[in-house]
């Protein structure tokens, strides 16, 4: 019995939590924070809940909103466009998702001139409180800056959840400034605490996996986010950058996946798409290297198949009905190996035949202008 072992000696007392018969419990939301690189899966993490929990879901960019008065969007066009989405339901609305993307680039920017006011930064923050905590807001019900002689639409905000994400570029600056601060102890006989090899992370340690230092409520405010707004977002989570691994999964696995769609793509022209393990992992290194996340493998992706993709017409007619993406395609630029070999030496031989009519073409053109 909990009760009885804390009436025990040396226990501490139990608090009280049962609740009157007849009484009534409000239940409040949790906002959320997910500070993490570019590519993490931020935005793929929200639109995947809002799917699974079948509630509106809208996308607002915070780089866009300004203060009310000022060139830009009001922080109520946030709320306008989940009320599209719902249909124009107030009630569905009201239980709805908003992802605020970008939130970092509102933050407070150090470096302004104290005479400015910064209406796209601290003015948005302060204009987002209200709406955050849960209350009651008038939306313009054809969306576009408040008119007096307009028709709005009350929305009370106080069961939307409200999820920002962000990059947060230079954070572990941050983070790595306030485990520095912790050296305060000097002096004979004094107990350093948190010192300098203690603070800083180890160098061979890669980024973005387990053990680096998390992200404080003080490191976001120092980031430049006021206090009460940080306060509003009582749960900050902390994405890492994708593996290797992980990034193979991306390209590969779920059901639009990268890949897939190119293999439609070559299905279109009936020819089928094959792609090696090697070739897998040398992508996943180059999109590594370029620091972009998940978003780099469709660039890395599009530039190695490019001139596979201009060919797949000739392909086709040239009785190819196998194209395989080695490793050597992508670190090298050969070509993708072709099938059935009939086919793969007819497309050889008619692209020879075109360098030749290519370098023919060019020195008859010289020799005309030099007639000239």
């Amino acid at each position: 019995d909990p009760e009885a072992a804390a009436e025990g000696e040396g226990a501490e007392p139990l608090v009280g939590l049962e609740r009157g018969e007849g009484e009534g419990l409000e239940m409040d939301k949790s906002n959320i924070m997910l500070v993490g690189p570019t590519g993490s899966g931020k935005t793929l993490l929200a639109r995947t809940l809002a799917r699974l929990v079948d509630v509106p879901f809208t996308i607002a960019d915070a780089t866009s909103l300004t203060q009310a008065g000022y060139v830009g969007e009001d922080v109520e066009s946030v709320l306008h466009k989940l009320y599209v989405a719902s249909g124009q339901n107030v009630e569905a609305t009201q239980l709805g998702i908003v992802y605020l993307d970008e939130v970092d680039k509102v933050a407070r920017k150090a470096d302004a001139i104290a005479m400015t006011r910064d209406v796209s930064g601290e003015g948005v923050q302060q204009a987002l409180l209200k709406m955050l905590e849960g209350s009651v807001v008038n939306v313009p019900e054809k969306g576009g800056r408040k008119n007096p002689r307009g028709e709005y639409v009350a929305i009370d905000t106080s069961n939307i959840l409200f999820i920002c994400g962000g990059a947060f570029s230079g954070m572990q600056a941050v983070v790595e400034e306030r485990m520095r601060t912790k050296v305060t102890h000097i002096g004979f006989q004094a107990e350093v605490k948190g010192g300098a090899a203690e603070a800083a992370p180890a160098k061979d340690a890669p980024k973005g996996v387990a053990g680096t230092p998390p992200v404080l409520v003080e490191d976001l405010i120092a980031y430049g986010f006021l206090p009460e707004f940080v306060g509003r977002f009582p749960v900050t989570t902390q994405l890492h950058e994708l593996t290797e691994a992980q990034m193979v999964e991306v390209m590969s696995r779920p059901r639009n996946a990268l890949l897939k769609q190119y293999s439609a793509l070559f299905a279109a022209d009936q020819v089928q798409l094959h792609v090696t393990q090697g070739a897998l992992h040398a992508i996943a290194r180059r999109a590594k290297q370029s620091a972009t996340g998940a978003r780099g493998l469709r660039s890395i992706v599009e530039a190695v198949l490019l001139d596979s993709m201009f060919e797949l017409p000739g392909w086709r007619t040239a009785g190819v009905h196998h194209a395989v993406l080695t490793a050597a395609t992508v670190e090298q630029g050969a070509s993708l190996d072709l099938w059935p070999l009939a086919a793969r030496r007819k497309v050889e031989a008619d692209a020879a035949k075109s360098e030749v009519g290519g370098s023919t073409d060019e020195e008859a053109a010289v020799s005309a202008v030099g007639g000239l």
